[in-house]
């Protein structure tokens, strides 16, 4: 049990250093906005210090994650992790709320990009368009999706992949199967 600890808390401060990096703020700032020392935060991302739930919850807040994203790193074996993700063992990321259920197949976020495995329910849509500063690759498996990439409206099926960057966006599924994607972005957003 205790190595299962050690080796979450080392994927945890690797994804943690991973996405204050991708959004461009530093230790001090992060700290700040978290109420806590420098130190501490530098010990939490360097796997020294194990931070509490209400230390994780305000993390996500900060860096815009859910805090689903920030559990679940204890999965794989040893010798898998950072190498493997088994299809039971994904990590899940957002609400689904909006229909769109998003799992993490990257094994971490340590990487200059993530991949994700994103399903978008029947008759669902974004609620509102989004434009975030990154490099953005689909592929549809199944289904179809109805994409409106800047002013562009596109619909996108089977073996169809798309591209966006930093350009506003928004995606329906206005049908009544649901549409299967994976997608890459570059750098990590979750």
């Amino acid at each position: 049990m205790e190595q299962s600890r050690i080796t979450t808390a080392h994927t945890l401060g690797a994804d943690l250093r991973a996405l204050r990096k991708a959004r461009g703020k530093t230790l001090a700032g992060l700290a700040a906005r978290l109420g806590r020392s420098v130190g501490w935060l530098s010990q939490v991302e360097r796997d020294l210090s194990e931070p509490s739930i209400s230390d994780l919850r305000l993390v996500a807040e900060v860096l815009g994650v859910p805090m689903s994203l920030l559990f679940g790193h204890a999965s794989a074996p040893a010798e898998e992790q950072g190498y493997v993700v088994r299809a039971g063992a994904r990590r899940p990321m957002g609400s689904g709320e909006e229909g769109l259920i998003e799992e993490l197949l990257s094994p971490d976020l340590t990487d200059d990009f993530e991949v994700i495995h994103s399903t978008f329910r029947p008759r669902s849509k974004m609620q509102r368009p989004a434009q975030r500063p990154t490099q953005e690759m689909g592929y549809i498996i199944s289904g179809r999706l109805d994409l409106t990439i800047a002013d562009r409206r596109l619909t996108v099926g089977p073996g169809d992949s798309f591209r966006f960057r930093g350009e506003p966006y928004a995606w329906a599924n206005p049908y009544d199967t649901p549409c299967v994607a994976i997608w890459v972005i570059a750098p990590p957003v979750y």
